[in-house]
């Protein structure tokens, strides 16, 4: 299951909807093992249970918004993540409908949403509820696109190890 900051996330089917804020933020690997839609008329793709896997373990970045139609953040944040889309074509933009994936919101351990996952060559490196602004989350980019891939799959064989 996914971790946040190495514990695990709220077991249920609730999910409640994070306010915007301020966020300070550094890229940290953690380590993928479970499953999760096409918002709007943006350059995303819908991701569900059936391609949710298939779609991470994919060479290059992908970013994925876990949102709900009901849930005023997510749609507040809807702008920003299409502006990222259109301005950044080379990564793989995703979007999760947690009202429609309900399964897969569970096993990706959502509980609140916005929720922003970032993966690189498969790997779970970024984590985090609410929204993001837009310089805050092209600053995200721009480390994630920094990151030495090597140390990080070393990092993760490691913790693999110590589990």
């Amino acid at each position: 299951m996914f971790t946040r900051q190495g514990k695990p996330a709220t077991s249920g089917n609730r999910i409640h909807c994070e306010s915007t804020h301020a966020h300070d933020f550094a890229v940290k690997p953690l380590h993928p093992s479970s499953q999760i839609s096409y918002r709007w008329d943006m350059a995303t793709i819908e991701l569900t249970g059936e391609t949710f896997e298939s779609t991470i373990s994919e060479s290059g970045i992908l970013l994925v918004d876990f949102w709900a139609s009901w849930c005023m953040p997510c749609m507040q944040f809807a702008p920003t993540y299409e502006a990222a889309s259109e301005t950044h074509s080379d990564i793989t933009f995703g979007s999760v409908n947690t009202e429609e994936e309900q399964a897969l919101s569970s096993a990706a351990q959502v509980s609140s949403i916005p929720t922003l996952m970032v993966f690189r060559d498969g790997i779970l490196v970024f984590r985090q509820a609410g929204s993001l602004p837009p310089k805050a989350l092209d600053d995200l980019i721009t480390q994630v696109r920094n990151l030495d891939m090597d140390d990080v799959r070393r990092q993760v064989a490691e913790a693999d190890q110590q589990a």
